[in-house]
């Protein structure tokens, strides 16, 4: 590359890598999977490990305020990873680029999993039906994956929790296809624990 190439070219930004999908649905197993492989996570340790949570939750309270336009911690976010949930990636600001992980699990498995959080912090559990709440998940994950389609600077790996632990091995391929092979497989493997899944249909 001649030196006025490399003095007026335009200089490649880091991306940003988000994890979302429904609470419940295995973000923070991949957050300390991209961890383990080299990707530095954005947290701040506000919400700590629990029962329900035993490894951590890998969550940066900031994240939070996305809808009402805190947006200024973005530029810290290049070249690491955040969890983010579904309902605030509509407001990610268009000038980044973003490489979205989106944990897939088996709706009645995320019913039951937050429902029994929700028993473990004393809150009611049953003011919507199952069958409500399954039908809610479904339509909001369709307008999610609408938006996401037609945003030209995401790219979307779609991830399987129920897969990813099931069979690790046969799903980190894409997982590091995804990441132009620039992570630790062997590390991601190794953090993979399947005695954390306790909510199984």
């Amino acid at each position: 590359m001649s030196f006025l190439k490399r003095l007026f070219g335009k200089k490649e930004v880091p991306y940003i890598t988000i994890v979302s999908g429904l609470p419940r649905s295995g973000t923070s197993m991949m957050m300390k999977m991209l961890a383990a492989g080299g990707l530095r996570p954005l947290t701040d340790e506000v919400r700590t490990a629990d029962i329900d949570n035993p490894e951590g939750y890998y969550e940066f309270e900031r994240v939070k305020q996305l809808d009402k336009g805190d947006t200024a911690w973005l530029p810290e976010a290049q070249g690491r990873t955040v969890k983010v949930i579904t309902a605030l990636l509509k407001h990610l600001p268009p000038g980044y680029e973003y490489r979205v992980v989106f944990m897939r699990r088996r709706i009645e498995e995320v019913l039951a999993s937050q429902k029994k959080m929700l028993l473990n912090r004393g809150e009611a559990a049953d003011e919507v039906s199952d069958e409500e709440l399954a039908q809610l998940y479904r339509r909001h994950l369709g307008h999610v994956d609408a938006w996401l389609s037609n945003q030209p600077n995401v790219k979307v790996l779609h991830v399987n929790y129920n897969s990813m632990l099931k069979t690790p091995e046969a799903e980190l391929p894409a997982l590091l296809a995804f990441f132009d092979h620039t992570l630790d497989g062997e590390k991601m493997l190794q953090v993979v624990n399947p005695d954390l899944y306790r909510n199984r249909t």
